[in-house]
């Protein structure tokens, strides 16, 4: 005989305190794997970002707008990501959501003048938003330029793009 239940009882009050403890750190492993999940996915935004630029592949309009404002953007030119920094801000009552502003470094040592770099910069700070948006299946929330984007508890904007 097992004592009158005592391993039975025990088993259960084991389990419930393992099961207490997995579920109270749930919600903080969540909030670790959807930063993760947003910073992976700028991170990769940014390298397609930078890889079109350095193949000097535009849209059409961007093309255009190029074509007469930023010659020197038609030409390839070698276009790195170095690497991405976030802040993580106040929780915004009109979002319902925490902020969290990026700031992606990158190089381009061929390209010296400070528009041309600040195309250059807008092109991979859109790839980034958009790659965020796209990873969380959250398009509808923002507008064209995907700014700002959105993932299930972050909302996210980038600053300008910062060269080494």
């Amino acid at each position: 005989m097992d004592n009158k239940a005592q391993y039975a009882l025990e088993y259960i009050l084991i389990m419930g305190f393992v099961s207490l403890i997995v579920f109270s750190f749930f919600p903080y492993v969540y909030d670790i794997n959807e930063l993760n999940t947003c910073m992976a996915a700028a991170r990769n935004g940014a390298l397609l970002g930078s890889g079109l630029d350095s193949f000097a592949i535009y849209p059409d309009d961007k093309f255009e707008y190029y074509m007469e404002n930023h010659q020197r953007l038609k030409i390839g030119s070698k276009v790195v990501f170095v690497r991405l920094e976030y802040k993580k801000e106040e929780f915004d009552p009109i979002y319902k959501r925490t902020k969290i502003k990026l700031k992606i470094y990158a190089s381009a040592p061929g390209v010296k003048n400070p528009k041309d770099r600040d195309c250059i910069g807008d092109r991979i700070n859109y790839y980034a938003r958009k790659s965020i948006c796209e990873a969380f299946k959250k398009e509808h929330l923002t507008n064209i330029y995907y700014n700002p984007a959105f993932s299930d508890r972050y909302y996210i904007t980038t600053s300008e793009v910062g060269w080494v």
